[in-house]
């Protein structure tokens, strides 16, 4: 009969203030996990978590207390074994347990060591940041005595203040020589995994086989994220595309027309924000974009704007009242049936309406002298740059990140000639990819079209624009068996509760 596996316990330990609970938000993509503040002995208690697989658990992950007097508590873990045959150390741990000290002046010592008793194994969080002292080692030593595998990990590896070297040579003269290197602000894309994998050489077989599932999984995880992500700024990219404006063509109406347009894109790009950064498990407070107000639906100033328009490299000089059409395409309908006098305006994409029931519609617009209005094509470019830099910014973004990303322009620009990172298509230059030069024609394939109706097409379109941005790797969905998160109570193992959701 098949038995099931426990879940592995794990206890995060270290020194106060060097990121424990950060590692933990980030391996749980949980930003609301414990409290992270730049300050000694922010974690007073025992927290914990578990990662389930489907119905499985595989691990049960421990928040600990910093240690802060390691160097005391070492000299009097000596002093308790005065027999005359020496104990062994995790015997000597468990009488300290019980003495009035371990509640008393090592209280936070002893809440770490006693969940440490009770895991499977633990995981040292470093700073690399700091300096190697005595009070570190001592520390180690101490929480050798436990007796359960310790893998120590090098938190802030990124910093220009890192003492990477130092650290290993020190944890080498310990004994420890497996190390993984894990920042939690900025984790490499496979971080996770690696640590998984150095953990599974550490404990028993059963547990090695749990972590190793849990590493797969972490990456089908990651890469899902991605293919969500690319498709939601797919379908950002058709609609704002496919969609136009029919309007009388006298100044005032027109302008009032192009207002609408500017707004309408300005909430679906929002909408777009939004969901890319639910996707990534974080909320707007997470994101800055450049004088942007996401709260609210009020963006202030955008990339609509004339002035941050010359700045990105559009040009704003074409058209009709260039300031208030900034960002659209103008077409005079009575182009080529009033003698001449129509204005054809912007990079309208050829082949636009081909099929004979909507020329009907379109030769019924040019006798009533009205106009077209759809989002000028370099608009188009910006919108690609500005979502894909926030895409691959969040990719790379640990949820222990306490700085909202921002986005400087430059990185949007297209007067700049560097390849935008994670973009797998040349905005800034070229043709559109076909799949949205075809999207000019159907102004119904985009949500904002008042005639929108979902087809098999546009699904289509939005697949295969998709697979572009991912760099032409197919795009396969894994809805089931993805790890989740949820809350754990240290003094009760077999129970756990839901975090409770966050608004974005």
């Amino acid at each position: 009969m098949e038995t099931t596996v426990p879940p592995l316990r794990l206890a995060v330990v270290g020194h106060t203030n060097t990121g424990k609970t950060s590692l933990l938000r980030t391996l749980t993509r949980d930003t609301q996990f414990g409290e992270v503040r730049n300050s000694p002995g922010t974690t007073r208690h025992v927290e914990g978590v578990r990662l389930k697989l489907a119905e499985n658990a595989l691990i049960e992950l421990f928040d600990t207390p910093g240690m802060e007097d390691s160097m005391a508590l070492l000299d009097y873990l000596a002093r308790l074994d005065s027999s005359e045959e020496r104990m062994d150390e995790p015997d000597r741990i468990a009488l300290f347990l019980q003495t009035p000290e371990a509640n008393e002046r090592f209280e936070q010592e002893g809440r770490v060591l006693r969940q440490l008793l009770q895991s499977d194994a633990a995981l040292y969080v470093v700073d690399v940041r700091d300096p190697v002292l005595a009070k570190h080692k001592d520390e180690l030593r101490v929480l050798a005595q436990c007796g359960k595998p310790l893998l120590p990990v090098l938190n802030f590896i990124r910093s220009p203040d890192q003492r990477i070297d130092e650290w290993r040579l020190a944890l080498a003269n310990l004994g420890l020589h497996a190390t993984a290197d894990f920042d939690t602000v900025a984790p490499a894309l496979n971080g996770e995994a690696q640590l998984y994998e150095k953990l599974a050489l550490l404990v028993p077989a059963q547990h090695g086989e749990q972590l190793r599932i849990l590493s797969q999984d972490v990456e089908v995880q990651r890469q899902q994220r991605l293919n969500d992500a690319w498709r939601l700024l797919a379908e950002l990219l058709i609609d704002v595309t496919a969609w136009r404006l029919i309007s009388p063509s006298q100044k005032a109406i027109l302008e009032k027309k192009v207002q609408l347009l500017h707004e309408t894109i300005r909430i679906r790009e929002e909408s777009c924000v939004k969901a890319l950064l639910r996707r990534f498990n974080f909320s707007t407070r997470d994101y800055l974009p450049d004088h942007i107000a996401l709260e609210g639906c009020r963006w202030e100033t955008d990339l609509f704007h004339p002035e941050v328009m010359k700045e990105l490299g559009i040009q704003v000089g074409k058209g009709v009242a260039a300031g208030a059409m900034a960002g659209a395409t103008f077409d005079l309908l009575t182009a080529g049936l009033s003698l001449g006098t129509g204005t054809l305006v912007g990079a309208a994409a050829g082949g636009i309406w081909q099929g004979v029931d909507k020329w009907g519609q379109r030769l019924l617009g040019k006798w009533r002298g009205e106009s077209e209005l759809s989002v000028d094509e370099s608009v188009i470019r910006v919108l690609a740059l500005r979502q894909t830099a926030l895409i691959d910014a969040l990719a790379k973004r640990g949820h222990a990140a306490q700085t909202p990303i921002a986005i400087p322009r430059s990185q949007i620009s297209l007067t700049t000639e560097d390849q935008p990172v994670g973009a797998a298509i040349n905005w800034r230059s070229g043709a559109l990819p076909e799949v949205l030069q075809q999207a000019r024609a159907f102004p119904e394939w985009s949500v904002m079209d008042a005639k929108h109706v979902s087809s098999l097409r546009r699904d289509q379109a939005v697949t295969a624009l998709a697979r572009l941005l991912a760099g032409g790797a197919p795009l396969e969905s894994n809805g089931s068996g993805s790890t989740t998160a949820a809350r754990v109570n240290p003094e009760a193992p077999g129970s756990f509760q839901v975090p409770p959701q966050r608004e974005n």
